[in-house]
This record gives C-alpha cells, sequence and structure tokens, in this order.
C-alpha cells in the first residue's frame, strides 16, 4: 500500500521528479490510500497537540510550584522583600521561554536552528528594544546596589512616594495622593535618588519671620519653650539651633533647625508651625506683611 505522506515527501524533495510523474504518482492513489494517510496525519496531529497541552500546563503547573516555593523561602528570610517582585518577574519569564522552545522542539522544529535564528536576530532586537534592554540592566544595579528598598519614601525621576515593588523593568512607587507610578529602571539607576527612608533621624528646617521692631531674643526664647516642650525633639546628632538669618525688606527672619526620626518628620513640622501661629501674638510678636513706602515730592 503506498503512503501518501511518503508520496508527498519524495515530491518535495526529489528533484530529478517532474510534474508529469508527480501527477501520475498521486492519481495512482487509491481512496483507501489517502483515508489511510489523512487517518495518519489527523492522529499524529492529535499527538503532538496533547503533547504541547501537557507540556504546557504542566509545566506552568510547575512553574508556579517554583514561583510559591522563592515566595516562602523569601518570607522566611527578613531583606529579601525588595528583590521579590523582580526575581519572581524574573523566573517567570524564564520558564515561559523554556516551554516555548521544548513546545518548538515536540513540534518538529530543530531548536538548535531555532535558536540560532533568535541569536542572529538578537542583535537587531537588542537595538530595537535597547530601552528596555536598558531598563533591564537598571533593575540589576538597584538589586545589586540598593539605592532603596521596598518600603522606602524616594524622590527620583521628579516623582515622589514609596516604593512598593521592585521590577525586572519597572519600579512601583505609590504617591501620597495613591496614585501608582511605574518608573523605568534605566534612567532611576542612572539618575539622582532622594532616599528620605535611608537614615533614622532627619532634620527640619524651619524660617520664622517676625516685624521690625519685636524683639528678637524674645521670640528667641519662645521658640526654644516650644522646641522643648515637645518630647519628639532629639538632642543628637545635634542640638536644636535658633537664630537670626537674615534681614529681609520687611522682615527679621529665624533660622529654626531640630532633629527628630524619620516617623515624626511631619507632625513635629505642622505642630509647630501651628504652636507658632498661635503663641506669637500672645507674646507680642508680630508676623510681617510686605510694605512699600512711597515718597512723593512736591513741585515747588
Amino acid at each position: 500500500m503506498i503512503n501518501l505522506l511518503t508520496v508527498v515527501d519524495t515530491l518535495a524533495v526529489n528533484e530529478a521528479l517532474n510534474v508529469p510523474e508527480a501527477i501520475s504518482g498521486i492519481a495512482s492513489l487509491t481512496v483507501s490510500d489517502i483515508y489511510d494517510a489523512v487517518t495518519s496525519f489527523a492522529l499524529t496531529f492529535v499527538i503532538k497537540l496533547v503533547q504541547i497541552a501537557l507540556i504546557w500546563f504542566v509545566g506552568r503547573w510547575l512553574g508556579r510550584r517554583l514561583i510559591n516555593i522563592v515566595k516562602a523561602v523569601m518570607d522566611r528570610r527578613a531583606g529579601n522583600e525588595t528583590v521579590r517582585g523582580f526575581l519572581l518577574s524574573l523566573i517567570d519569564v524564564v520558564i515561559m521561554l523554556v516551554l516555548l522552545i521544548i513546545i518548538i522542539g515536540v513540534i518538529g522544529i530543530d531548536t538548535s536552528s531555532f535558536i540560532a535564528l533568535f541569536a542572529s536576530a538578537g542583535v537587531a532586537v537588542g537595538m530595537a528594544l535597547s530601552g528596555t534592554l536598558q531598563n533591564f540592566a537598571g533593575g540589576v544595579i538597584i538589586l545589586l546596589f540598593r539605592p532603596f528598598k521596598v518600603g522606602d519614601f524616594i524622590e527620583a525621576q521628579g516623582v515622589s512616594g514609596t516604593v512598593k515593588e521592585i521590577q525586572i523593568f519597572n519600579t512601583l512607587v505609590h504617591t501620597g495622593d495613591n496614585k501608582v507610578i511605574l518608573l523605568p529602571n534605566g534612567p532611576v539607576s542612572t539618575g539622582i535618588i532622594n532616599n528620605y527612608s535611608r537614615e533614622p533621624k532627619r532634620r527640619l528646617d524651619f524660617t520664622f519671620s517676625i516685624a521690625y521692631g519685636d524683639d528678637y531674643e524674645k521670640a528667641r526664647e519662645v521658640l526654644l519653650r516650644l522646641i522643648k516642650e515637645d518630647s519628639r525633639v532629639l538632642d543628637n546628632p545635634a542640638a536644636p539651633f535658633v537664630a537670626l538669618s537674615a534681614l529681609g525688606a520687611s522682615s527679621i527672619d529665624i533660622t529654626v533647625r531640630v532633629w527628630c526620626k524619620q516617623e515624626d518628620y511631619w507632625g513635629i513640622k505642622f505642630d509647630l508651625n501651628k504652636k507658632v501661629y498661635e503663641i506669637f501674638p500672645k507674646e507680642g510678636l508680630n508676623f510681617p506683611y510686605q510694605t512699600l513706602t512711597l515718597h512723593v515730592e512736591k513741585d515747588a
């Protein structure tokens, strides 16, 4: 019995076979031969389809198990929260690529030539995705040198917020008004990063103004008293500092510097401003307003 697939393959590879001979070979096939060939092809196709489905679903299941194991290990170790998103995303991408290569091999495509084809196209793809590759490299740099970690409040690329996740290509930042900003890792790793959470203590700088004619020493005494009453103000690394910093056009400017813990920064800032606003008028200290003096000359 002549096999249709054998005949077709022979027609495809035998250069000596001309068109009339090819037509004659196909015409010699019986209905039974054609039925057997189609049945064999359909059975082979179904088997390959089942193999591909099994490889895909089993591979994805094993991938999820691996990701869950990595999550469990990272949960048991302190300090791994920063690399969680980056590492899990990388594992997921690698698993997908491995599954695709295996499936291509099952289909019948030579994986070595397939990999070589992708390698040769890698230069062109790399040039087209230069920004993406830069973001990937930036993610690796952030992971290695750790200029910030998950939970830090940072300012980068003109955006301020709390770092929620560091992924392969992007860093997720939540702003104070609950926006989610995706910062590309490339520009972030090469740009200026202001990490407000890196140190446990932070200095607050204030500038309070009083009017000309007011008693500066009294203002300084009141400010030191208000600072001393706040237990959140620290004496280390430096004691509270109060000094006359500038003589403005219509005000005497007083600089105040105090140290506090990171978590107390905004509380002290808002509370001291409120207290100064309430206490200064009671102590006879006036807030200055910008004034303009006009000199009018009368013609003789």
